[in-house]
């Protein structure tokens, strides 16, 4: 669901929607606190920019169990698209609670709704504190899409 709040984003040939109101980590993770737990829980989805990065999602699983601790960085599974296979790791420290249980019927909400019903998995903690506001992760995004493009020229360059 969009808000005025947030932020269109355009680089290159890269456009998306970043709601405000959420941590970025500098992993491309969202981040939403979710109070009807009662419990310091965040959800947690890939942003656009990741999703680009994979390809469409084929494939994705846990290795850690619901109330497994977790540290920042901690392999939680593993997802597979047509671009990468990629760990899922941790953006926070605490207890994982476990995968969105939308995902086990297909990943296609992953892609179409990333940051509503595509969420990934939640955990009970703390976020990284080197996760960024909206325009910090802009900020963020303007300086990886820069030296994408700079490593696409030098490679072209090369050729």
């Amino acid at each position: 669901m969009s808000s005025p709040e947030d932020l269109m984003y355009r680089r290159a040939n890269f456009a998306t929607r970043l709601p405000a109101g959420r941590l970025y980590s500098p992993s491309h993770a969202w981040l939403a606190p979710d109070t009807r737990s009662g419990r310091r829980r965040w959800r947690v989805g890939f942003t656009k920019f990741a999703l680009r990065m994979l390809g469409e999602l084929v494939e994705l699983q846990f290795q850690k169990k619901p109330g497994d601790p977790v540290e920042l960085g901690d392999v939680l599974g593993s997802v597979e698209g047509f671009k990468a296979l990629s760990d899922i790791y941790c953006v926070g420290e605490g207890a994982f609670v476990g995968g969105n249980p939308t995902l086990t019927a297909g990943l296609r909400c992953v892609d179409r709704d990333p940051y509503e019903t595509g969420w990934v998995y939640e955990f009970d903690g703390e976020p990284d504190r080197r996760s960024l506001d909206v325009n910090g992760y802009r900020a963020f995004l303007d300086d990886t899409i820069d030296r994408l493009l700079a490593r696409q020229k030098q490679e072209e360059q090369a050729l």
